[in-house]
């Protein structure tokens, strides 16, 4: 967003039209402590943040759509019984929730520690994709947690994670939240939420993970075309929901699966794993780095999260790293296009 005005004031304004009633231009300046003018300039170009701004001469300035705004204290009462475990830090912008969080491992920050930005200007998935989100359309956050074993003892977390993202989903009322492998949540085909995880530590620990977490909760139009692939929202699922009750009950959820993690790796969290895999039984392609594929039927994963893919060859195992997963509809199909 191109403007000559902090981008704290733009927040400022935006939270004064929070009701979705009209303001003046000249309230809004009085209570800001500013000009009109610059009032003007702090609410030009929202679009680019996905937002929707009426201008109506003689009335002022109203929200199409209001925003939800993240609240400590309301995050912490869905959390419940085990919001203890969490530090809830809250900020109106951030490039990237997972670099802060990184930056923060390393000087030794707590096990809990939880950022959560209202609009993410660089968030980014895996692969270097781009996670494009818009102001209070989705919940972009990055969670800080600290085990004893190390680093090679963490294979699987990111699988893991979204496991606990769908378990909070199916409490949130999305019965049909499933999983893509390795970290993406689908409903109904399309991608709802994603998973990024990124380690620090030695191999034979302690360890660290900071888990970046961005999930779909109303993806306005504007912000829904710059997605390269098929999307879907919780507003599309039936969820409308609270953003601090989706991410109350996520952390929660999250809580209670890194602890099982912890005890049992990803071997205990296996069988739900396949449960809930959207690619089950079905004929995929696995892309390689080197861009060689591999065709077969997804037969689910192994106890170390590892993608079991079965090839005329036999059967395969594929770690995430690079590794891309698509669906085909069958090899004949595929054939016949080629």
């Amino acid at each position: 967003m191109t403007q000559t005005t902090p981008p704290s004031l733009t927040f400022r304004a935006l939270r004064l039209l929070a009701d979705g009633e009209f303001r003046s231009g000249e309230e809004l300046a009085r209570t800001l402590g500013v000009s009109r003018t610059t009032v003007w300039k702090a609410l030009q170009n929202l679009e680019t943040w996905g937002v929707t701004l009426f201008k109506v001469h003689g009335r002022g300035y109203r929200l199409v759509t209001p925003v939800d705004w993240l609240e400590r204290t309301q995050i912490e009462r869905y959390v419940g019984t085990q919001a203890s475990q969490f530090q809830i830090h809250v900020v109106d912008s951030a490039n990237s929730t997972n670099d802060v969080l990184l930056s923060e491992a390393l000087v030794g920050a707590p096990r809990g520690l939880t950022l959560a930005a209202e609009l993410q200007t660089q968030g980014r998935g895996r692969r270097g994709r781009v996670w494009h989100t818009g102001l209070g359309g989705a919940l972009t956050f990055s969670l800080l947690w600290r085990f004893d074993q190390g680093v090679a003892g963490l294979a699987g977390l990111g699988p893991a994670v979204s496991l606990a993202l769908a378990r909070a989903l199916r409490i949130l009322g999305v019965e049909e939240a499933m999983l893509k492998w390795p970290n993406d949540v689908l409903w109904r085909h399309q991608k709802l939420a994603g998973v990024l995880v990124e380690l620090q530590g030695d191999a034979m620990g302690p360890s660290a993970a900071v888990i970046g977490i961005g999930i779909n909760v109303r993806l306005e139009e504007q912000v829904r075309s710059r997605i390269d692939q098929a999307v879907t929202d919780l507003a599309s699922a039936g969820a409308l929901l609270s953003r601090n009750q989706i991410l109350g009950v996520i952390l929660g959820q999250l809580a209670a699966l890194l602890e099982q993690f912890a005890a049992t790796g990803f071997a205990g969290l296996k069988e739900e794993w396949d449960s809930h895999h959207a690619l089950a039984g079905r004929t995929v392609a696995v892309m390689l780095p080197d861009l060689s594929e591999h065709v077969g039927v997804a037969a689910g994963v192994g106890e170390d999260a590892a993608l079991l893919l079965q090839t005329s060859n036999g059967l395969r195992r594929f770690h995430s790293g690079e590794v891309s997963l698509r669906p085909l509809e069958s090899l004949e199909h595929r054939a016949g296009a080629a």
